[in-house]
C-alpha cells in the first residue's frame, strides 16, 4: 500500500521552489542593476579622466613658464591660466566670425555635394554596385551608430561643463586628490603608488603635448593647401581635420570624407589632389612629429589603439573614443608595474 504523502510537506517544497525561483529573479535583477550602473559609473571614470587632462595641460604649462621665468609655482599657474584664455579668447575673437560663416555654408552646401557625388558615382558600373550595397537599411544602421557613438551622459553640453569643472578642480588643488588615492594604497606600497601615479602623469603629458602639436600643425597645413587649391571653406574643413586629430586611425579617414565631396564638385582630379594632401598631411603628423613628440611614452601598436577605441566607442560613445589612447596607456602603466615587473 502506498504511503500518504503529507500535505504540509508539499506545501514547503512548493514555498521551497517559489523561494528559490524569487532569489533567481533578484540575483539576476541585481546583477542587471550592478551592470547599469557600471556603466553610467564608467562614463563618469571617463569624465574624471578627461578634467584630469585638463588639469595635466594647465600643469605642463604651467611648468613651462616656470622654467624660462624662475617665477613661483602660484604666478605661473595663474599666468598659465590667463595665457590660455587669451589665446583661446583671442582666436575666436579674430576667427569666429568667418568659421561660423563658412560651417553654414558647409551645413547648406554638404547634402548637395553628396546628391551630385552620388548622380557621378552612379554614371559608372562600379559605382552603380556601390550605391545598391549602400540602400536605405544600412544607411538607417550608420546613422544609429553615430549616434550611438556621438552619445554621451547627459548630452554634449553637460558633459563639457561637467569635464570642465573637473580640471578646475583638478588643477587648483591636484594633491589632495593624489593623496586621497594614496590614501586607499597600503603604507608598505604607497612608494610605489607614487612611482606609478607620476609615471602615469609622464605618459599623459607627452599624449596631451604630441596631441596639441598635430592638431595645430594638421589644422594649418589642410588649411593652407585647400586654399591654395580652391576649395571653399577651407578653414573650417581644416578645423575639422585638427579635432578628429584626437581620433587615432578613425579621424583621418572621417576628415578626409567632407573635403573630398565638396573638391568633386569641382572635378574629380581636384578630387584625387585634395585625397592626396589629406593622405601626405596624415602622414607628416602622424608618422614623424607626433612620434618625435611621444618617443618616450609607451609604445602602443597600432591595432591595439584601434581595438580599444573600438570598444570603448560602442560604451561610452564619442568620448570614449577620444579618450581611449590615455586610457590604454594607463592600463599598460598598472599591468606592467603590478604584474609584468612582479613575475620577472
Amino acid at each position: 500500500m502506498a504511503e500518504d504523502k503529507d500535505p504540509d510537506k508539499i506545501v514547503r517544497t512548493e514555498l521551497s521552489y517559489i523561494q528559490k525561483v524569487w532569489h533567481t529573479v533578484a540575483i539576476v535583477a541585481l546583477l542587471v542593476g550592478v551592470i547599469l550602473v557600471a556603466r553610467v559609473a564608467f562614463n563618469v571614470l571617463l569624465m574624471m579622466l578627461a578634467g584630469s587632462l585638463i588639469a595635466v595641460y594647465f600643469h605642463g604649462f604651467g611648468d613651462i613658464i616656470q622654467r624660462r621665468t624662475r617665477w613661483s609655482r602660484t604666478w605661473a599657474m595663474t599666468a598659465s591660466f590667463i595665457v590660455s584664455f587669451l589665446v583661446l579668447g583671442g582666436l575666436l575673437w579674430f576667427m569666429g566670425a568667418k568659421i561660423q560663416i563658412q560651417i553654414a555654408q558647409l551645413s547648406s552646401t554638404l547634402p548637395h555635394t553628396v546628391s551630385t557625388f552620388k548622380a557621378k558615382l552612379g554614371e559608372t558600373p562600379i559605382g552603380q554596385k556601390v550605391l545598391e550595397s549602400v540602400s536605405d537599411g544600412n544607411s538607417n544602421n550608420l546613422m544609429a551608430t553615430v549616434q550611438t557613438f556621438l552619445g554621451t551622459s547627459f548630452g554634449v553640453l553637460g558633459d563639457f561643463y561637467i569635464i570642465l569643472l573637473l580640471g578646475i578642480f583638478f588643477t587648483a588643488s591636484p594633491s589632495v586628490y593624489k593623496n586621497g588615492i594614496l590614501l586607499l594604497v597600503p603604507k608598505p606600497k604607497k612608494e610605489l603608488g607614487e612611482h606609478i601615479m607620476d609615471r602615469i602623469s609622464f605618459a599623459l603629458k607627452g599624449w596631451l603635448k604630441g596631441m596639441m602639436v598635430s592638431i595645430v600643425l594638421i589644422t594649418v597645413l589642410i588649411s593652407v593647401a585647400l586654399t591654395i587649391i580652391g576649395i571653399p571653406m577651407a578653414m573650417v574643413l581644416g578645423l575639422i581635420t585638427g579635432l578628429l586629430e584626437l581620433v587615432p586611425n578613425l579621424g583621418s579617414l572621417l576628415a578626409m570624407i567632407p573635403g573630398v565631396l565638396l573638391a568633386f564638385t569641382i572635378s574629380t582630379n581636384t578630387a584625387i589632389i585634395v585625397a592626396l594632401v589629406y593622405i601626405v598631411s596624415q602622414t607628416i603628423t602622424g608618422n614623424i612629429v607626433t612620434p618625435l613628440i611621444q618617443k618616450k611614452i609607451i609604445n602602443m601598436p597600432p591595432a591595439l589603439t584601434l581595438v580599444s577605441q573600438l570598444i570603448m566607442g560602442t560604451l561610452s560613445g564619442a568620448l570614449g573614443i577620444i579618450l581611449a589612447v590615455p586610457l590604454l596607456a594607463i592600463i599598460i602603466i598598472l599591468i606592467d608595474e603590478l604584474y609584468v615587473k612582479k613575475i620577472n
